[in-house]
């Protein structure tokens, strides 16, 4: 068997396999499918400072390849996390990770500094591609200045891995991924979801509450390959790589294209045991392929 241990900026896993934020709730909810355990990293829902109702309903819809979500980050807050969720998880031998998000620099200063103080939890994931209440809604995650600014104020009072989830919807995702960099984040994720939107015909109104959404699964696949590739070669840092990964080939194909580790999203709705399935696929992979370690096969596309 090669070697799938991973190593996140710090953040040491048995395999490079980890769970998306918003796709597998707290972990615990899979359990009755898979040993949860057996997956190297999972990142738990979004995690705001405080209760956030989300957006109203309809705020999911099924797209010919992929779905369109609008939730809203709907959560009871850090605080509940902390009192309610943390200790039904602390124990379970895995890595969770928690996504931080806000609508302001110090919700994630403040959210972060709460999280840094679980000691079961190694590591956390900044979501920059939330709206910025303070600047007219526009995402911190669409300019390197503001990038920089809300993952720097994080640094300075988060001592563990710092994971920066990036947004696809900009011109140059690696000016972004250098600016996370640059801001002390130890690892970047991407791609977070792509813009879309859905309308019903017949009632000629959208689909969504909110009209748009974040589209995920198998369609944004290629773009999530391209920009991890891009960022890959941009950064110094570890890449994560997501977007549309529904089977192990899928996962291999981030790998070689410069991911140290995947994150599986949409995928969990349709088979609840794809984590396991995948891990098993890459651990098949490298043995075919004669690659000691996952870290072999890191960044080895041919081009």
């Amino acid at each position: 068997m090669a070697d799938l241990t991973t190593n996140i900026g710090g953040l040491v896993m048995k395999n490079p396999v980890m769970t998306a934020s918003g796709t597998f709730g707290y972990g615990t909810e899979f359990s009755d499918f898979i040993d949860i355990a057996r997956i190297g990293g999972i990142i738990v829902k979004g995690t705001t400072l405080a209760l956030r109702e989300g957006n109203p309903y309809p705020r999911m819809a099924e797209t010919p390849a992929g779905m369109l979500n609008a939730v809203g980050l709907q959560n009871k807050g850090v605080h509940y996390f902390v009192e309610h969720i943390y200790p039904q998880i602390k124990d379970i031998k895995t890595n969770f990770v928690v996504n931080v998000s806000g609508a302001a620099v110090d919700d994630y200063v403040q959210t972060a500094a709460i999280v840094n103080d679980l000691e079961a939890i190694p590591a956390i994931e900044l979501n920059i591609s939330c709206p910025n209440v303070k600047k007219g809604g526009m995402a911190f995650g669409v300019t390197a200045k503001g990038a920089e600014e809300v993952v720097s104020a994080v640094r300075k009072v988060y001592g563990k891995t710092l994971i920066v989830k990036l947004s696809p919807n900009v011109t140059d995702i690696t000016e972004i991924a250098r600016a996370a960099e640059a801001g002390g984040a130890d690892s970047v994720s991407l791609i977070n979801t792509l813009l879309g939107m859905a309308i019903d015909a017949e009632r000629r109104r959208p689909v969504l509450s909110t009209v748009t959404g974040g589209l995920s699964g198998p369609a944004v696949k290629p773009i999530a390959l391209r920009m991890v590739w891009q960022v890959a070669r941009a950064v110094k840092i570890p890449v994560i790589g997501l977007g549309g990964i529904m089977n192990w080939k899928d996962a291999v194909e981030f790998l070689l294209a410069g991911a140290s580790a995947v994150q599986i999203g949409t995928a969990n709705f349709v088979d609840p045991a794809v984590t396991v399935k995948v891990i098993e696929g890459i651990d098949d992979y490298l043995g075919r392929h004669g690659f000691r370690s996952v870290s072999d096969v890191v960044g080895a596309l041919e081009v």
